[in-house]
């Protein structure tokens, strides 16, 4: 018979210093070693720091408007945007939460540069995959050189690239998002408009579904502002947000057909010179358009902009990113009677009731509305 051989009971003390210890020591180092291999690692960690230095700066809206220190236009501005947040949170039922509460100076005109790309014989979008948001066609830098390079990079890969400016994001509600300067010198109309895109956002957004994403926060921004101003009796702001709704839906349409356009020359299989000279007989068309009987047809927007910008496959897909199938927002409008709180709600019952599929397809849907 074997000997009983008596364990002692482990010390669990020392066991939970040697974890901390591993944990301590082992996590710090795995993070090194994963920023200095993975140029995503340390691209989130750039976007977690420059993040956290705007939250740390965050003044409290409340505060600054009752300050008789601040700005007067400042304060007179931070008003208005008071006001459209608690319009779109009573009578649009959006998700605000604590976002734009707040305040920030970011201390420049421009807070992050976004860049778009595309293969230049394929009307196909570059995409970065991080975490929650999924697969999206472009990544905002706070850095601007490091913006430029990347840029660099991808041209030297033979793809288009459009580098653009931007003065807002939004972090879905996961954090109170501060209102920003860099969104201050908008005029009034556009002000509103894009607090409410911003908070649509926060209200619903799929993962991998960019272009859905931000159409119908630009279809949301837009008619909301809309509604916001005539309940204030503004009429003069409520018809030019009807008006850049109908300049975005004109712009739609022109893009769609660009992309049908590009689609079906590419699929020819064009190389080389042949390339090139399609390329250029279709984006001389569309700046022909842009310059002429379209852009000249805009309410809001000044042609003269459309023939100083730049034309390739990736500033198609970054203009059609928001203005993609507007019409299908439109046409939910009009089925619910211009309620726009109806429609925003019959919008998110579809998209949720029919998962799996095509949101757009779901919008087609006359159920759960």
């Amino acid at each position: 018979m074997d000997a009983v051989i008596e364990r002692r009971p482990p010390n669990w003390r020392r066991v939970g210093r040697r974890l901390l210890a591993w944990v301590l020591i082992g996590v710090p180092i795995l993070l090194v070693v994963a920023l200095v291999a993975s140029a995503d690692a340390r691209y989130l960690a750039r976007a977690g720091i420059e993040e956290a230095r705007i939250l740390l700066k965050r003044r409290a809206i409340a505060k600054l408007v009752a300050d008789s220190k601040t700005d007067p236009t400042l304060r007179q501005r931070l008003r208005l945007l008071l006001g459209a947040r608690a319009y779109a949170a009573d009578s649009l039922g959006l998700l605000v939460g604590e976002t734009f509460t707040t305040y920030v100076d970011v201390g420049r005109d421009t807070l992050l540069l976004v860049l778009s790309a595309s293969r230049r014989d394929r009307l196909r979008e570059h995409t970065w995959h991080f975490p929650i948001v999924g697969a999206v066609p472009y990544k905002g830098f706070f850095d601007f050189t490091t913006a430029r390079r990347a840029a660099a990079e991808l041209e030297r890969d033979g793809l288009d690239t459009y580098l653009r400016p931007a003065g807002a994001f939004s972090t879905l509600g996961y954090f109170s998002d501060p209102l920003l300067s860099t969104i201050m010198e908008r005029d009034t109309m556009e002000l509103v408009a894009t607090v409410i895109h911003e908070l649509a956002h926060s209200t619903l957004y799929l993962k991998s579904q960019t272009a859905f994403n931000e159409s119908f926060a630009s279809f949301v921004g837009y008619r909301g502002a809309q509604a916001f101003f005539r309940s204030r009796g503004d009429t003069l702001d409520a018809r030019r947000a009807a008006a850049r709704w109908r300049d975005e839906r004109t712009l739609d349409q022109l893009y769609a057909e660009l992309a049908r356009r590009l689609d079906s020359a590419y699929a020819a299989g064009p190389t080389g010179p042949a390339l090139e000279r399609t390329r250029a007989t279709l984006f001389g068309w569309a700046r022909a358009q842009l310059t002429g009987p379209v852009g000249q047809s805009l309410e809001t927007y000044d042609w003269r902009w459309f023939a100083r910008a730049p034309l390739n496959n990736a500033v198609v897909i970054a203009q059609r990113l928001y203005r993609m199938n507007l019409n299908l927002f439109e046409d939910v409008y009009v089925h619910t009677r211009a309620d726009l709180k109806e429609t925003i709600r019959t919008i998110q019952i579809r998209v949720f009731t029919l998962p799996g599929q095509d949101p757009y397809e779901a919008l087609y849907s006359r159920g759960g509305g």
